[in-house]
């Protein structure tokens, strides 16, 4: 007979999820605080969505943020699809294990040390500070994670698929396409939207990159909590939390709905 989970681990599990969703869960009750005072409840409001509504430079900074996530995660996706058919499909090429070490160095190195290297870097190059310094740093800084997903995803596909679209004529970039890839898709999205997730959340790197008209939105935030927490704050936060279930309940029922099929 199959016995349950002990008390002992429901009670684990339970201090564990608590640890993790109840800061969050605050965070979301008191962007409905109508006291100015976080710590200080002072009823139901929303004034403080009304409020970020006019806050020009929040409103900024989130747009910088998600433009910069956009295209360094598809930018990150899309080399890293390519490191991945290399290291996983390539074979022993001269250079395999340095090109994997650099690849797969931003995973190890702290963000600090990536900051500081890639400002060196656009300085060297008489690069200015901005959006695509940004971006481009948040692109080198994902490439590695993207790689990852997806390797370990086409270290897993038959590559007999792909061998016998080649036998049925098909050349060798278009056998990949229509053979493998739709395989991989799910890998590749998982990819994407880990590199977008990382690329939201830096605050060490565009730190380093960014400049004049390139404030990221937790570069904002960090710039706003030093001066003291506004509900405003709490807002802005909750709306990204929103954001990000809908995504992901999205991405379940797509899933569901493939597995389905």
């Amino acid at each position: 007979m199959r016995r349950g989970p002990s008390p002992f681990n429901r009670l684990s599990v339970g201090a564990g999820l608590a640890f993790l969703y109840a800061p969050i869960v605050l965070l979301v009750i008191y962007s409905f605080n109508a006291s100015r005072l976080v710590t200080v409840w002072g009823g139901w409001s929303t004034k403080w969505y009304a409020a970020l509504a006019q806050d020009q430079a929040m409103l900024d900074a989130v747009s910088v943020s998600l433009r910069v996530g956009l295209i360094s995660a598809s930018l990150a996706t899309a080399l890293g699809l390519l490191a991945a058919v290399s290291l996983a499909r390539g074979g022993r090429f001269g250079g395999r294990g340095l090109f994997g070490a650099m690849v797969y160095a931003p995973l190890s190195l702290p963000d600090v040390i990536l900051g500081l290297s890639l400002l060196l870097l656009f300085v060297a190059l008489g690069l200015p500070r901005g959006f695509w310094t940004v971006t481009l740093s948040h692109a080198t800084v994902t490439i590695g994670y993207a790689t990852v997903v997806i390797r370990a995803r086409l270290a897993s596909v038959d590559p007999s698929l792909e061998e016998a679209a080649r036998d049925l004529g098909c050349p060798p970039a278009q056998a990949f396409l229509k053979a493998t890839l739709p395989v991989i898709a799910p890998a590749v999205a998982a990819a994407w939207m880990l590199a977008f997730t990382l690329s939201l959340d830096d605050l060490v790197v565009a730190s380093f990159t960014s400049g004049p008209g390139a404030t990221t939105l937790p570069m904002r935030l960090y710039s706003a909590v030093r001066l003291g927490v506004n509900p405003e704050i709490n807002a802005v936060s909750t709306l990204l939390i929103g954001a990000v279930a809908v995504g992901v309940s999205l991405a379940g029922l797509a899933i569901g709905r493939r597995r389905d099929a």
